[in-house]
């Protein structure tokens, strides 16, 4: 039996290496993998004795030779085959351990530059790969080292066997699944290069590939009837979600916390504590504050009832004082940065509550994927901020905000755009005292808003709003000058501007104008 072992990730390849031995196998080896178990004592044939050349062109060429393909290649039970290694004097390779060079963490390190970008893609690494997952029913291929213990054991035990085994019970279904994890493998593999070679180009790539791990089953998916799992893309994300404590995250969870972390990324990096507090998808609670506890108990203000069963973010750590104070309400989740351990403590008397650690990021990488029958629909991300600095607005009537209408509206501007659509927010000492959410018109989200507000016990009186696209007419402004709203902050762009902006003008409200709309559909 020979074996081939080229790897970048080396864990476990001595002790995998050492068990191959045992069970009288032969080693080839390349490069530093032959380095790394030389100097482990396990005896190696180096690649160059097997092709007769030498590694060459820092290593570009040495595995792409008939020598290492023809063994990988050669079907066993084929008399074609068998005399072509014959002819040639090829040795057939019956196991192959490989796993590629390190593009994914090259590219992701800040200031890695094109070149040393290029030199990580592999070459010969995914040839040796894939001609061995071709050939799969005679040799073993292992692309990821948690599984050589499996492929270890089963030796060991005879269920796999070298060459060609159909006999062998259990064989071709393991041999199937290594091959199958090889192919995705080398299909995410090449996803990453072309991703990264087409990013940041102007225009629309030809094609877009999605590489997706499976990172959790799932119960279930939005209802119990639906089967459903967890796969993450090869970014920054929720692939680096910690669940701390509680039972399994479900899909509607997912779905939550990931509106959570955009509702509260506005405020990542501030020296302000920021809660958001969602319900299906959308903000029912959100405000600043002090501390975490300060911004929890101010978004909970927001809409007390709608927050039974729901989602909670912070932008901050969380200590004791804010894991004290959403000691009473029933929570699904809490998803924080960090934690103290005074916190967790509190938190972790709740059985099924689930405390996630993640971050939100204020300017996550990639696309933004929607679902449609039959394809995706591809944007940019939404930022705001970026699209139109607030030294772009303008104020459109004749009276301007004061000071403190000023920081409630970049408050609002900032809360709004993670409302579903048709959204309307109403906002004092930034935070939220009314939302109006996924409303069919505008001015019902106005007067939906102003509604919730005065249900919690808040007095709109004073308060500013905040529209994520225009008022196609006035009579949103009307419905909230009612109400006794003093702002409002919108997008503009509507053929009735004039008519929106006169309107605040009868009731002495100050309007600012962004230019840029933020659905969320």
């Amino acid at each position: 039996m020979r074996a081939l072992l080229s790897v970048s990730d080396k864990r476990g390849v001595v002790e995998f290496a050492r068990e191959l031995v045992a069970l009288g196998c032969e080693i080839v080896s390349t490069g530093g993998t032959a380095d790394t178990l030389r100097q482990a004592g396990v005896p190696v044939l180096p690649i160059e004795q097997v092709t007769g050349f030498p590694e060459m062109m820092d290593g570009r060429v040495k595995t792409l030779h008939p020598k290492v393909h023809g063994g990988l290649l050669a079907r066993r039970g084929h008399a074609g085959d068998r005399a072509a290694l014959q002819q040639h004097g090829i040795t057939p390779i019956d196991l192959v351990a490989v796993n590629l060079y390190p593009f994914r963490d090259t590219i992701a390190r800040p200031g890695a530059t094109f070149e040393q970008a290029i030199e990580q893609i592999d070459i010969g690494g995914p040839a040796m790969l894939r001609s061995a997952a071709k050939n799969h029913q005679d040799v073993i291929v292992v692309v990821d080292p948690d599984d050589y213990p499996v492929v270890i054991t089963a030796l060991k035990a005879g269920v796999l066997t070298p060459g060609a085994s159909p006999g062998s019970p259990g064989s071709p279904e393991l041999r199937r699944t290594l091959a199958a994890k090889v192919f995705a493998h080398t299909a995410a593999y090449d996803a990453a290069i072309h991703g990264y070679l087409v990013r940041d180009r102007p225009g629309w790539p030809e094609r877009i590939t999605l590489a997706l791990e499976r990172r959790q089953e799932l119960r279930y998916g939005e209802n119990p009837h639906q089967a459903a799992a967890l796969y993450a893309v090869d970014e920054p994300g929720i692939r680096d979600l910690e669940q701390l404590h509680g039972k399994e995250l479900s899909f509607n969870n997912l779905l939550d916390v990931d509106a959570a972390l955009a509702a509260v990324a506005p405020w990542s990096g501030s020296d302000r504590a920021a809660c958001a507090i969602i319900k299906h998808t959308t903000p029912c609670g959100i405000a600043l504050g002090q501390v975490p506890a300060e911004a929890y108990e101010r978004a909970l203000a927001t809409d007390r009832t709608s927050a039974f069963g729901s989602v909670i973010a912070f932008n901050a750590g969380l200590d004791r004082a804010a894991a004290e104070a959403m000691r009473e309400l029933f929570v699904e989740v809490v998803v924080a940065p960090a934690f103290r351990d005074d916190a967790l403590s509190v938190l972790r008397e709740k059985k099924n509550l689930r405390v996630i650690r993640l971050a939100a990021d204020p300017d996550p990488p990639g696309w933004d994927y929607k679902r449609i029958r039959g394809g995706f629909l591809v944007q940019e991300r939404s930022r705001p901020a970026r699209a139109a600095a607030e030294t772009e607005w303008q104020v459109v009537t004749r009276r301007s905000p004061t000071e403190a209408e000023w920081t409630d509206l970049r408050f609002a501007w900032a809360a709004v755009g993670t409302v579903k659509s048709n959204a309307i927010l109403l906002a004092k000492r930034e935070a939220a005292i009314g939302i109006g959410a996924g409303q069919m018109s505008r001015v019902d989200a106005s007067f939906l808003a102003v509604h919730k507000a005065r249900q919690q016990g808040h007095d709109p009186a004073g308060a500013v709003l905040a529209s994520d696209a225009f008022f196609p007419f006035p009579d949103g402004v009307e419905e909230a000058a009612r109400a006794g709203v003093r702002a409002i902050i919108q997008p503009g762009g509507s053929v009735k501007d004039a008519e929106v902006s006169a309107a605040a003008d009868r009731h002495g409200l100050a309007m600012v104008v962004t230019g840029v709309r933020q659905f969320r559909h």
